[in-house]
């Protein structure tokens, strides 16, 4: 590979003159403007997205999205640029309307109760989807695709940046992924228990099936934009899981006497409140946005745009059913797995938890994909699918992770908890302090004052309920332990 010496400038502001040379690939820089000789003006050269291998930025052409300049694309071991906003926008409402979405009558309105449940639920509705817009406009931000999170935040801010905006999506996407095990585990066994009283299938075991499974399915998907046909499936299998739940919902609110739909009068109430606030942003948002919108085809800006108004509008529809009519059926007894509340004929309940189990093996494939890009192009695992050292890696590597995401779902089974956690400490951080503040640093030469005031009230009402949604879930956690073993079968 051809290296080429670039002169460019330090930083990302404008007026800084000072300039660093280092070499780079010939690969990273458009035809038309790669030159016969070794030496590229400063002027002619902006920082891109971080290269933490080099403890640098890769330079690109100077611009943005709307720059006349070729935006340049990073290297990367999975496809890119290949998909179209609906196949993004499914992509998103299969992460919104996964089986979580069974957990959300008891983990969101039980503690919060109607009125403040409903308008929490519009509100991160609405919030959610202005910080994944301040991330999508970011995403050509210098005249290079941001493909990862990471990168972007390294671009603005530097080395530290990217390290930490790493270490707190992994976080995330390994809290997400624990959470998808244990639910997919937790159907397996509410599937058995519906034919078999002998209690031998416990929840574990459940979850080591799950996690199997889910390994399977890593070893033969490659990439994200390889899902296609199975983000129909997962939608259909979606659907009959969320309509089955209403169903026998609706069927048991309207045969029931009133029910009582006062919150839990507990200790440590507000700590519960908090947990659920953690739990509304956790619910709408993927914390993988920039990975989703490498796969969309140019106009990548507008095209997620598109992406992000079909989930905010036609995907929310199915999980504001269930939650809604799931709390109205059954009020403060609402299980913490809706499906465990229903009464109605038990091959409809078992396909409901059937359906739930294989559309949750899906959905962990979309949020464990940022993992396989980082190490399928660490390793530099490209070709076909087929071949017999990518199948081989992908055996050792995604089935070790996924054995370590297995591991930790049977040890601490404890769902709500798990949502309220990765809510606080990954999808806060990530979805609306940074989002709020890389568009204030990246854009902070444009934005009137009102904007830029906006964006850090944000910014601190954020920071203080990621600290305080932290604390409550660690409280939780710290409760439940106390109830329950190591290995428990809930």
């Amino acid at each position: 590979m051809e290296y080429i010496k670039a002169t460019i400038p330090n930083h990302l502001d404008e007026e800084e003159e000072e300039t660093t040379s280092f070499l780079f690939s010939s690969s990273h820089i458009p035809n038309n403007t790669q030159s016969k000789s070794s030496s590229f003006s400063s002027s002619s050269i902006s920082m891109s997205s971080y290269d933490p291998d080099h403890n640098s930025s890769l330079p690109t052409v100077n611009g943005d999205s709307k720059s006349n300049q070729p935006i340049v694309i990073p290297e990367t071991a999975h496809q890119i640029s290949t998909d179209s906003w609906l196949q993004a926008g499914f992509v998103l409402t299969t992460g919104i309307n996964s089986a979580y979405v069974l957990g959300y009558s008891g983990a969101i309105m039980l503690p919060l109760g109607w009125i403040p449940g409903v308008l929490g639920l519009l509100a991160a509705t609405g919030i959610s989807l202005y910080a994944n817009s301040l991330v999508a406009n970011l995403h050509e931000h210098g005249g290079r695709r941001h493909i990862r999170y990471r990168d972007l935040a390294g671009y603005i801010y530097g080395h530290s940046a990217y390290s930490l905006t790493w270490a707190l999506q992994y976080i995330n996407l390994f809290m997400i992924n624990t959470g998808f095990i244990i639910l997919a585990g937790s159907s397996i066994k509410a599937a058995y228990t519906l034919f078999s009283d002998a209690g031998t299938l416990k929840l574990p075991y459940c979850i080591i099936i799950s996690g199997f499974v889910c390994g399977l399915f890593a070893i033969g998907i490659p990439h994200l934009s390889a899902l296609r046909i199975w983000l129909g499936v997962s939608t259909s299998f979606g659907l009959i899981y969320i309509l089955i739940a209403i169903a026998l919902s609706l069927k048991d609110g309207i045969n029931s006497p009133p029910r009582d739909y006062s919150t839990p009068d507990e200790r440590g109430k507000v700590f519960t409140t908090v947990g659920a606030a953690a739990n509304l942003v956790f619910a709408f948002n993927t914390g993988m946005l920039p990975e989703i919108q490498a796969t969309v085809r140019k106009p990548v800006v507008e095209n997620m745009m598109k992406a992000l108004y079909f989930q905010f509008t036609v995907g929310v529809v199915p999980m504001y059913s269930i939650v809604f009519i799931g709390y109205w059926a059954y009020g403060n007894k609402t299980d913490p797995y809706l499906l465990n509340n229903v009464h109605g004929p038990v091959w409809l309940k078992a396909l409901a938890n059937i359906c739930a189990f294989l559309q949750t093996v899906i959905a962990l494939h979309i949020f464990a994909s940022p993992m396989y890009e980082y190490l399928d192009t660490r390793f530099g695992i490209t070709g076909s699918a087929l071949n017999p050292k990518n199948l081989g890696f992908r055996v050792v590597i995604r089935g070790g992770y996924l054995a370590i995401n297995t591991f930790v779902s049977a040890v601490l089974p404890f769902l709500g908890d798990f949502m309220s956690l990765t809510g606080a400490i990954s999808t806060f951080p990530l979805t609306f302090i940074l989002a709020n503040h890389m568009y204030y640093r990246a854009r902070k030469n444009k934005l009137s004052i009102s904007m830029k005031i906006w964006l850090w009230i944000n910014i601190i009402f954020f920071s203080c309920m990621a600290l305080a949604a932290f604390f409550a879930a660690l409280r939780l956690i710290a409760v439940d332990s106390k109830h329950y073993h190591l290995f428990a079968d809930l």
